[in-house]
């Protein structure tokens, strides 16, 4: 398997160069340069089977011949053995056809740790094998740097950095990064938005002298070795509603957009996906996108969803290279087209097919308390902020006979 960048000038690397490299070096993102597949039988196989050979057999095709099955398989053995509950994403029903995926059950209590245990290991093996050190800087709305320091903590062979908007995480979020007591972790509090902390992380990896110099290497969902681990738990929980025998619909709380093109990425491999929701707080950039084309920066507003609170989604570079049938070139136009202009315009044959499988819905304050009061009145689950979003828009979403997974992101304890 072999890695292009989205912007399509920067050089093609293998798994192993792409875990390490994390941002193109045209300031594009790594996808893999073409979809693998799994058949129907392939999926019905792994019904029962235990998550982490179901992850081994997903991620096998995305690593190649870098790792060696059994050698894959011990490092996702360890990175689930840590989790507490035994089929690491349990689904939860909420209605006749309505399901919360449970992705809160790792160390730090969020859906990050599904890929960061598997990403901590995959670097101590990597470094191991070619005698490296990095330095591993990453940005952070609140989860993914607590995750992030719960991987790489200890590690002799990395220092993290964790760059997080100051005052705008919850209390638990900022304990969870700040308290930790190793001499490879560091947390620098930035004076601004996540997308400010965002835009000085890839600034670092657009300087290619200071990039080499300290190794740098990233965890954010920019890195593909952060998607590939997030594409297990569609397959799973399609597997276990029926699928690939009927097809199965997703709603995901969206802020970086990494989460929800790991469905995609499931979906491209031949996992029957109806429809793939995205559900946006009132930083509804996503939500603008993909039902009317504008995707136009706004001023971000704090919300009780703060991990979504987020104007600049990465990830969605990957789905617009893949809608724009790969041309890099066009994606870099884009790209500086939010630089220049604050935005664009997505154009309408772009846009409808987009449509085809993404459907995309705004969750205002009072919306996100009013679903967390109604789903606990009904069900008796408590849900976090983020994932009372996703439900709002799954609600909106529904259709008879069609199972509705929303993905529960974040243990309620932490917000």
């Amino acid at each position: 398997m072999k890695y292009v960048s989205t912007r399509g000038q920067a050089p093609v690397l293998d798994f192993e160069e792409v875990l390490l490299a994390g941002l193109a070096s045209d300031g594009g993102l790594y996808v893999p340069d073409s979809w693998p597949g799994l058949s129907a039988a392939q999926f019905r196989a792994m019904r029962g089977l235990p998550y982490a050979e179901v992850a081994e057999r997903v991620i096998t095709p995305f690593v190649g011949d870098t790792l060696s099955p059994d050698l894959l398989g011990r490092i996702l053995d360890a990175a689930y053995a840590s989790f507490d509950h035994s089929c690491v994403a349990p689904l939860v029903q909420t209605g006749p056809d309505s399901w919360l995926m449970e992705l809160f059950h790792g160390p730090t209590l969020a859906f990050k740790d599904v890929a960061m245990q598997v990403l901590g290991r995959l670097y101590d093996h990597v470094l191991e094998k070619h005698d490296k050190r990095i330095t591993i800087v990453g940005a952070t709305s609140g989860d993914t740097g607590s995750a992030a320091i719960e991987a790489i903590r200890g590690r002799e062979r990395a220092s993290i950095f964790i760059l997080y908007p100051h005052g705008r995480v919850s209390e638990v979020q900022r304990r969870q990064m700040t308290t930790v007591d190793a001499s490879n972790v560091h947390n620098v509090a930035i004076e601004g938005t996540f997308d400010d902390c965002q835009d000085l992380l890839k600034a670092m990896f657009n300087d290619p002298l200071f990039r080499d110099e300290i190794a740098l290497s990233g965890v954010n969902s920019i890195n593909w070795a952060r998607i590939v681990p997030q594409v297990v738990y569609y397959v799973t929980a399609a597997v276990a509603l029926g699928g690939p025998d009927r097809p199965v619909s997703f709603t995901v709380p969206s802020g970086n957009f990494g989460d929800i093109f790991a469905g995609y990425v499931a979906h491209r491999m031949g996992l029957p996906i109806e429809r793939l929701v995205v559900a946006s707080n009132e930083n509804d950039i996503l939500a603008r996108a993909l039902t009317c084309g504008d995707h136009r920066l706004c001023e971000v507003t704090p919300t009780l969803s703060p991990s979504m609170d987020i104007q600049i989604s990465s990830n969605f570079e990957r789905l617009l290279y893949e809608v724009h049938d790969r041309d890099g070139v066009r994606i870099g136009e884009l790209m500086q087209a939010i630089r220049d202009h604050g935005g664009f315009q997505i154009e309408a044959p772009m846009l409808a097919r987009l449509q085809t499988l993404f459907a995309a819905h705004r969750c205002d304050e009072e919306s996100t308390l009013a679903t967390m009061a109604a789903v606990y009145d009904s069900t008796g689950e408590i849900i976090d902020p983020h994932t009372a979003v996703g439900m709002y828009a799954a609600g909106l979403e529904a259709r008879p006979g069609v199972p509705m997974v929303t993905l529960a992101t974040a243990h309620p304890a932490k917000f």
